[in-house]
């Protein structure tokens, strides 16, 4: 009989003691372990079993939990007798920051101060333990959630102090989701001062404390050293292209099969590998997505599970504001395309509206992309990669966001794509200028073009996500003697293909839109734009061209 999925639960006991639906990865333990590493940074997608990783830790090594062997009795650690006399042998110190999202620097930074207040609460025996000097014990107090800022900068490391003189042993300290707040804090424009803040903690907590016994942080992404981590050059850093504990988070191929047999639901395996595979970490292939698969083993349904746990605004708004490039490349990716770029896995979160690179980086920190190739090329010996969206989920998870863009104007929008598969110049006129009224300040982001390169991209994204069932459409590609802005490529024979050219109106040589509207289809006339569509077989006279002249947000199609 299968067991019981039991969505959510982060609770490793709970899990174990009522014989939940559990993959077992307490081997992760050992390598942890033995690998000796004084303050572990283990980078992973969300919803990859981080937490529960980590609250598995809590419960194997804290003195809290001395004598509870029985929890593991039966899971790979058990096997090594000697992990079997290292279990509830430490003092933990165990956090989460992944209720840390405030809108201000002061709000996060009370919510900080309360979580180690909170801490301090818990651990109030060791007011009455008698190892506290007087000034010790008014320090001891003064931790609350408006606690100065220079208390707050070592009231971890004091902790472990007062907890080292307690128990005799040093401290492990487990953080969990570190990152949570610093990307709240680029969302929200408190960028500085929080950095300054984690800064401090962070050096004091994991860098100069002679209390540490050994540490491990968990997040999503790598923040640049120069952010944040400047003074911890004692950190071993496990990005999705390490090869440590490559399979200790997310399910391999026989755990999944596994599962699906235990499950009944061994034949849906190929579409199981279709929507939930396709994560590597390391040298390691499919990985696949836990938070989906244990999703699909409750549910018996394939839906994007894992890409509808987070409103994925820093990804929209990256893309959406992002250069006709950064769209360009989201094009292609959307077909089933690669791509080739450099990544820097220390993400610069002020260099994410600056630098492509910046962008992508994070994309596939996050699980969006996936490395399909490697290379370092002897010239430049610098890592470079081919990258793709990871799986069908997480295309699933992109064409939603962009329908989104045109949420605001959904009617509109929905109007005009009709008006055009049905060749109503008057109609899409009239539904395109109310898309741009309200659209045009969305997509733009102060800097000037030639042309509205942030709607139009946008724009073109839209097009592909609503009419891919019935055509193929790319932008700004060679064909003919240059190159074309919109070029819809039809997969029905009955359908016509249909060629757009973009144009701001020239006030020097066009007297109106008419003008520019004109002067945008004798560029399509006159560089072949046809030229490679009429090679694919399509005659002529099923090609239509339309010019959309801009002017401001007045536009005008011919």
């Amino acid at each position: 009989m299968a067991r019981t999925v039991s969505i959510g639960n982060q609770d490793f006991e709970e899990i174990i003691s009522n014989n939940y639906f559990y993959i077992d990865k307490t081997d992760f333990i050992k390598e942890w372990w033995e690998n000796a590493d004084s303050v572990t940074l283990i980078m992973r997608p969300r919803r990859f079993g981080k937490t529960l990783t980590l609250h598995m830790l809590e419960r194997f090594f804290s003195l809290k939990y001395s004598g509870n062997g029985k929890l593991f009795s039966g899971l790979k650690i058990w096997e090594d007798k000697k992990f079997q006399e290292l279990q509830g042998t430490f003092p933990v110190i165990s956090l989460s920051f992944s209720g840390i999202k405030g809108n201000t620097f002061e709000e996060t930074k009370r919510d900080i101060c309360q979580m180690i207040a909170t801490l301090y609460d818990k651990n109030n025996y060791l007011c009455d333990s008698g190892i506290l000097t007087r000034r010790e014990l008014k320090y001891f107090n003064s931790i609350t959630e408006d606690m100065p800022g220079i208390n707050m900068a070592i009231s971890l490391q004091t902790l472990c102090d007062f907890m080292q003189r307690y128990y005799g042993k040093k401290v492990i300290i487990l953080l969990d989701e570190y990152d949570t707040p610093m990307q709240e804090a680029f969302i929200n424009n408190y960028w500085d001062e929080l950095i300054s803040f984690i800064r401090n903690l962070f050096n004091s907590t994991f860098k100069s404390n002679p209390y540490l016994e050994r540490a491990i942080m968990t997040g999503i992404t790598r923040i640049s050293k120069e952010s944040i981590f400047s003074d911890l050059n004692n950190m071993e850093v496990v990005t999705s292209t390490s090869n440590k504990y490559a399979e200790s988070f997310g399910f391999t191929q026989k755990e999944v099969s596994d599962a699906l047999i235990e499950f009944d639901l061994y034949e849906n395996e190929s579409k199981i590998k279709y929507w939930y595979d396709g994560f590597t970490f390391g040298n390691k292939t499919d990985i696949y997505n836990p938070w989906s698969i244990i999703n699909f083993l409750d549910k018996k349904k394939l839906n994007p599970y894992w890409a509808n746990t987070s409103s994925n605004s820093l990804v929209s708004t990256l893309i959406r504001e992002g250069n006709g490039n950064v769209k360009m490349i989201t094009e292609d990716l959307l077909s089933g395309n690669t791509f080739h770029t450099r990544i820097d896995e220390q993400i610069a979160f002020d260099q994410l509206r600056k630098d492509e690179t910046a962008i992508w980086s994070l994309l596939l920190a996050s699980g969006y992309l996936k490395v399909e190739k490697y290379t370092m090329p002897p010239e430049t010996e610098e890592e470079e990669y081919d990258l793709k969206l990871t799986n069908n989920e997480v295309k699933r998870m992109f064409k939603n966001m962009i329908r989104g863009w045109f949420g605001i104007c959904n009617t509109h929008y929905n109007g005009f794509l009709a008006a055009l598969l049905r060749n109503d110049i008057e109609e899409m006129n009239l539904y395109m200028n109310d898309i741009a009224l309200s659209t045009f300040s969305f997509f733009d982001t102060g800097k000037t073009s030639s042309k509205p390169e942030c709607f139009y991209h946008g724009f073109v994204l839209g097009l592909m996500v609503d009419l891919a069932d019935r055509y193929t459409i790319t932008s700004n590609r060679e064909s003919g003697y240059g190159r074309y802005d919109i070029m819809l490529k039809p997969k029905n024979k009955e359908d016509h293909a249909i060629i757009i050219e973009f144009k701001v109106h020239n006030k020097k040589n066009e007297e109106n839109l008419n003008d520019t509207v004109r002067t945008a289809k004798e560029q399509i006339e006159k560089m072949n734009y046809a030229a490679g569509l009429i090679s694919e077989g399509i005659p002529a006279n099923h090609i239509r061209t339309y010019g959309f002249a801009f002017e401001g947000k007045n536009v005008l199609i011919g």
